[in-house]
């Protein structure tokens, strides 16, 4: 975990970069474009996007007008809960296709755990995998009971499992049972939504010593626990800023201090208790 190119390699081979940038709520249009081209510029490999974002077609574009070749990037999208179920998935991925412009995903995601759906969601993702359509695939959002489901039945193991991930919520059981079973965990959310965390005291001290902001901690320590990560922003300097967490390296104690600040606190849904 030295540069921004550095990456988890995935249970099939794949390398998914450690530090990307996410997309949610970022408007479609110049807004999406400039941030991803920004994060491109800067070193970024990696862009997560959804259908639900409504931005793939923004995306897409600057991937194309970034002029760095395609396979140099790892371009995520995920199926949206309205589009679950065998068919309508592969319906979904090919408008998603269509939208981003490519000729291929990096990454396919099943988006929540859509209960009676996602096991047939999953299938459809196992045949584009098979189809050369996607270099790799998982799931968002799911508890270790949705993964132990799945995995009784999947033929290819999910890739990755996204989750809601920083300090206030470690989900320690989900990240170890992910890695026994060579799941690689990824962080939404990772600096939480509203800035709350970002005025922690642990945090504030810690970046004081490396001379880092709070924001720059956390991302950092996502990294150490070898989980991805992508933080959201639109401003150039912000983006930067969460890029630059590579020259320096939390101690155990410090790991730990920041593991302490956990209080299972959710920002999103619950998966267990989430309207579909």
């Amino acid at each position: 975990m030295k540069t921004l190119r550095d990456g988890a390699v995935l249970h099939n081979g794949v390398k998914m970069p450690w530090l990307g940038l996410g997309v949610y709520k970022v408007q479609e249009g110049e807004e999406v474009v400039q941030a991803v081209k920004t994060a491109i510029e800067i070193g970024y490999r990696h862009i997560d996007t959804a259908s639900f974002y409504q931005n793939e077609e923004g995306v897409g574009r600057a991937v194309r007008e970034s002029g760095v070749p395609r396979e140099e990037l790892f371009i995520t999208t995920k199926v949206w809960n309205s589009d679950q179920g065998y068919d309508t998935t592969l319906k979904a991925f090919e408008e998603s296709l269509k939208k981003l412009d490519l000729a291929y995903i990096d990454l396919y995601l099943v988006h929540w755990p859509v209960k009676g759906k996602y096991k047939e969601t999953y299938k459809a993702l196992e045949k584009l995998y098979k189809d050369g359509l996607v270099r790799a695939i998982g799931v968002s959002n799911f508890q270790i009971h949705h993964l132990q489901d799945l995995m009784a039945t999947c033929e290819i193991k999910p890739m990755v499992n996204q989750v809601e991930y920083h300090p206030r919520l470690t989900q320690k059981a989900l990240h170890a049972f992910c890695k026994e079973n060579g799941i690689q965990l990824e962080a939404w959310s990772p600096l939480m939504r509203g800035g709350e965390l970002l005025n922690e005291p642990v945090l504030v001290e810690i970046g004081k010593k490396y001379g880092k902001t709070p924001a720059q901690v956390i991302l950092r320590w996502d990294l150490q626990h070898e989980v991805v990560t992508i933080p959201k922003s639109v401003t150039p300097q912000r983006i930067k800023e969460n890029a630059d967490i590579f020259d320096f390296e939390l101690t155990a104690e410090e790991m730990e201090a920041i593991d302490s600040l956990n209080q299972e606190k959710r920002i999103g849904p619950d998966p267990d208790n989430f309207d579909f």
